[in-house]
């Protein structure tokens, strides 16, 4: 499930990357909130945004309409291959009609109990590029920092990713150990395919959580 990110953690980052035009990447951008976060905390970023639910990109481009001079939006899913991969877009009942914030690459599977007023529709088709063939084609050597909210489909990101990620020096992400969808990596999991990265903060809320990590090899 999509955490509300406070300020404070955004605040956090920013003054970590101790630079005025950091290179970020918005990975799962879905309606902009994190990226605007970003731009109004650090103006001067180049922002690489990516987002394969139509529905979330098309409130990205409404609601950062003032912004997308400096914000680029790529609708498109990242993952371990290029070509065309099943997204499994999520709706809601009742009030939460339309909920689009649990949209995942992966099957969901204990989301559907933990979360049983969120349903999935049928699956689309969309279009999605390893995080390594897309740096290399945008000219990207080196990455500030990864802002990954994938629901359960960071193990794909990593794997797509392993030679950018060398040379990244944040990640956050979120994370869950009770495999909401399936073949989700458990924290621990996700660190061992991290080596390089040490924790710098741990956020828990529930069957959830999120994680800031640091390259110490940078």
């Amino acid at each position: 499930m999509e955490p509300t990110s406070s300020l404070t953690v955004h605040r956090q980052i920013v003054s970590l990357l101790q630079k005025p035009d950091p290179v970020i990447l918005d990975i799962g951008c879905n309606d902009g909130t994190d990226t605007r976060k970003f731009l109004e905390l650090c103006p001067q970023a180049q922002l690489y945004c990516f987002e394969p639910d139509p529905r979330a990109a098309a409130r990205f481009k409404k609601n950062m309409d003032l912004y997308l001079n400096k914000v680029k939006l790529f609708e498109i899913a990242i993952s371990d291959r290029n070509g065309r991969i099943d997204f499994h877009p999520s709706n809601g009942n009742g009030d939460a009609k339309e909920w689009d914030l649990s949209g995942s690459i992966r099957r969901p599977k204990n989301h559907l109990v933990e979360y049983d007023w969120v349903r999935f529709d049928n699956p689309i088709s969309v279009e999605t590029r390893r995080l390594d063939d897309w740096c290399s084609e945008a000219n990207l050597k080196h990455i500030d920092f990864i802002w990954m909210d994938v629901q359960g489909a960071e193990s794909d990101v990593i794997a797509g990713g392993r030679h950018t990620l060398t040379n990244t020096r944040f990640i956050y992400t979120e994370y869950s150990d009770q495999e909401l969808y399936e073949g989700q990596q458990s924290l621990q999991a996700i660190l061992d395919l991290l080596p390089s990265f040490e924790v710098v903060t741990q956020y828990p809320h529930g069957v959830e959580g999120d994680v800031l990590l640091r390259n110490t090899s940078l």
